[in-house]
């Protein structure tokens, strides 16, 4: 994978924060396993003392703060703490779906391995969601977590039998265009290849208070590999 320059990331700046667009299969932070590039390591080559407000998966793209100074940071720590930062995610998922601000309320516990379940005894977590928009088989999801637990939109989109496209973790199978396309033809010799190679969530804005007291909302545009599948669910539908 070819490393993007951070400064092509940027979505918004001012003398605090950083915002990007996070690129998917670029984690934030070092993983258990270090020394793979990550968007902390990107961000100190331009900013020496930038720390990361909060995480992304791996998989996920979209919007990301960064605090380019301790007192930022923990200006904006504060506010994920108290759940005063407005998070918007968007999912591909399997199924047609009507929703219209559900409210899903289903508590999580962490596992071994880097995973996550509903459990009863687990910590509370909300997440609401909305359809944006319905295709043959899948529809276009807003999820807007009101607690940041781990895993916390894959497990409850799962929960609500709408699993993320790609992400099998959580019974999301992969989605190939020969399901929609009836004369896909694969060249001989080859296999056909997922849609999306990895599970389609994006994290389409953030809006947070900067030091000085004004609300700031910053929307993440889709990554190449999300509009496409977007766009391609649409022309099938």
């Amino acid at each position: 994978m070819k490393l993007p320059d951070f400064s092509d990331l940027i979505l918004f700046e001012d003398e605090d924060y950083v915002v990007i667009n996070k690129p998917p299969f670029l984690a934030t932070l070092d993983e258990r396993f270090g020394g793979a590039p990550n968007i902390l390591r990107l961000a100190r080559e331009q900013y020496d003392d930038i720390q990361a407000c909060h995480r992304l998966d791996k998989e996920t793209s979209g919007a990301l703060a960064l605090a380019k100074n301790p007192e930022a940071y923990r200006h904006l720590a504060m506010q994920f703490e108290n759940r005063e930062v407005k998070k918007v995610y968007h999912a591909v998922a399997w199924g047609v779906h009507d929703y219209d601000g559900l409210r899903v309320e289903r508590s999580i516990e962490t596992t071994t391995k880097g995973k996550a379940r509903l459990a009863y005894k687990g910590k509370p977590a909300t997440t609401l969601v909305r359809t944006l928009e319905a295709f043959a088989r899948h529809t276009l999801l807003e999820c807007q977590p009101i607690t940041g637990r781990m895993h916390q939109i894959r497990l409850h989109l799962a929960y609500l039998q709408a699993p993320i496209v790609g992400d099998q973790m959580y019974g999301g199978d992969d989605f190939y265009l020969s399901s929609l396309k009836k004369k896909f033809n694969v060249k001989q010799g080859e296999e056909e290849q997922p849609f999306i190679k990895r599970f389609a969530l994006h994290a389409a804005n953030l809006t947070f208070a900067r030091l000085g007291g004004e609300t700031v909302t910053i929307e993440a545009p889709y990554p190449k590999d999300f509009r496409v599948l977007v766009d391609t669910l649409r022309q099938y539908s």
